[in-house]
């Protein structure tokens, strides 16, 4: 498979996928599951890095750990077209919203948010709402999640 002409392999799939499941691995726990030396895997989380394919390393965080944690997934409605980079303009300026997802059909997008409490939520939502292009929003309060890679 070609990703933006960077040849990516069965070996390099795997090495993601592990690199998804524990992101602190060391390259020698990879090496030995793909069955490479240690060198060679070393080179090609270097390429995937150099070439964006790994974009980065993030904590995964059991939020219902968390002292007053709120978790929300905000179902947005725009006018007109989805113009993805609006909604990301509005994003990249809440921290409290952590994942944007533009979607086909209804709803446009999901906008997945991290507040304190309740009261914090409706402020996000609120500033979702008036940036002129959301004409709707659905809130859906997560109660429990589970994930492939946490």
């Amino acid at each position: 498979m070609t990703h933006h002409g960077l040849m990516i392999d069965d070996i390099d799939r795997r090495i993601i996928r592990l690199l998804r499941e524990d992101g602190r691995r060391t390259v020698s726990d990879i090496a030995i599951e793909v069955g490479l030396t240690v060198a060679p895997v070393k080179r090609r989380i270097d390429r995937l890095e150099s070439s964006g394919v790994i974009t980065g390393y993030t904590a995964q965080i059991d939020m219902t750990k968390m002292d007053s944690a709120l978790e929300a997934v905000v179902e947005l409605r725009v006018a007109g077209n989805l113009d993805l980079e609006m909604i990301l303009a509005v994003a990249e300026d809440v921290p409290e919203i952590t994942e944007v997802l533009a979607l086909a059909g209804d709803p446009d997008a999901i906008a997945r948010i991290q507040a304190e409490n309740i009261h914090d939520l409706q402020r996000v939502v609120n500033l979702l709402r008036t940036n002129g292009r959301v004409t709707g929003t659905k809130t859906l309060v997560v109660l429990d999640s589970w994930s492939r890679y946490g």
